[in-house]
């Protein structure tokens, strides 16, 4: 049996890994002086590390700041294809291959987000807010 962590579970990493192994070639064939090389490759493989690292945070603030910056760094990606376009090292067709799987991860990442923020907002603990001021002073000091 193979050691499986569980992010390795989840259908939106999988994704992302999808679209690195889609978007490797397009990288390796573009120009190394190529600004939108380095931003493409780097930005595709921030999806999967952030959403690994999210998921296997303890807190939900903290999954869903990672999950969040999964997001970004997946809608960059879109951005890159859309200037490869732009610059003529990629079709509008290939492009939007590549936008079909980055759609799914920003649609799935989105849901991650949402259901962990609702958890915090309806687990939280809460509590009356204390008033200080002086008079609790005065009420304390005259008991004793």
């Amino acid at each position: 049996m193979a050691v499986q962590f569980d992010h390795e579970r989840l259908k939106v990493y999988q994704e992302a890994l999808r679209f690195s192994v889609w978007a490797s070639p397009f990288i390796d064939d573009l120009p190394a002086k190529l600004s939108a090389r380095d931003q493409l490759d780097r930005a595709s493989t921030s999806i999967a590390l952030n959403l690994a690292e999210g998921n296997g945070k303890r807190s939900y603030p903290d999954r869903c700041r990672y999950f969040d910056i999964a997001r970004g760094s997946t809608v960059e990606c879109a951005a890159c294809l859309d200037v490869l376009v732009a610059k003529k090292k990629m079709t509008a067709t290939e492009a939007e291959m590549g936008k079909m799987i980055l759609r799914e991860v920003v649609s799935m990442t989105a849901g991650l987000i949402a259901r962990f923020s609702r958890e915090v907002s309806t687990g939280a603990i809460e509590e009356e807010q204390a008033v200080y001021g002086l008079e609790d002073i005065t009420d304390t000091e005259e008991k004793d």
